[in-house]
């Protein structure tokens, strides 16, 4: 199949884009609004953007409203968040997060997922959370206005925690991780079987 991305409506591009680039890992994104409710989401338009200074890079994708995620809104508030690394045995409760609720109620609660205190910025963080990245804000780059579009929003990482069994000669082990991928659709990937390459 061919597809002129001109010819395409938003959901036939959605669809190529997110169904194509594959696995993406997921950033399970905990926030605390200005009158102190927790907020969890899953985003899986989700990368590095730079080493040094470290910096993560997730993207908001527009909603036919125009108006702003949760995660973002709090962001903008308040400047903190905790991207909360998703392994398979809490695939379900992230799931389940995606859920759209009101912005007076909390995903933590609605998901039943246990808090812990984080060691750098006000938001929670997911205990079980195997590897969580505590962030403030550092620079946000809206792509377009319609919907659909994308905002990207530029973290700086002050704070990183790993799990003592994962962490291993100085580098987190890769076969004990058991990290998740989004696949298009309601489709994820898991890493329970990886293979180890030497690069040439």
């Amino acid at each position: 199949m061919k597809f002129n991305v001109a010819d395409l409506d938003t959901q036939e591009k959605y669809r190529l884009l997110s169904g194509g680039v594959t696995p993406r890992p997921i950033a399970w994104i905990s926030t605390r609004s200005s009158d102190g409710i927790d907020n969890l989401a899953p985003y899986s338009f989700f990368t590095v953007a730079s080493c040094n200074p470290p910096v993560l890079l997730y993207t908001q994708v527009t909603q036919s409203s125009g108006i702003d995620k949760d995660t973002l809104h709090n962001l903008l508030e308040t400047g903190e968040c905790v991207i909360n690394i998703v392994n398979a045995n809490l695939l379900e409760k992230t799931n389940q997060t995606s859920e759209s609720i009101s912005f007076n109620e909390s995903e933590f609660d609605l998901a039943s997922i246990e808090r812990c205190v984080s060691y750098k910025v006000t938001p929670p963080s997911v205990k079980e959370s195997p590897i969580r990245y505590e962030c403030t804000l550092r620079e946000t780059i809206k792509v377009g206005d319609l919907p659909a579009s994308g905002t990207l929003i530029l973290l700086d990482v002050k704070f990183i925690y790993v799990r003592d069994d994962l962490f291993i000669d100085g580098s987190i082990n890769q076969t004990l991780i058991d990290s998740v991928g989004k696949m298009g659709g309601d489709h994820y990937s898991l890493t329970s079987n990886n293979i180890e390459l030497k690069r040439p």
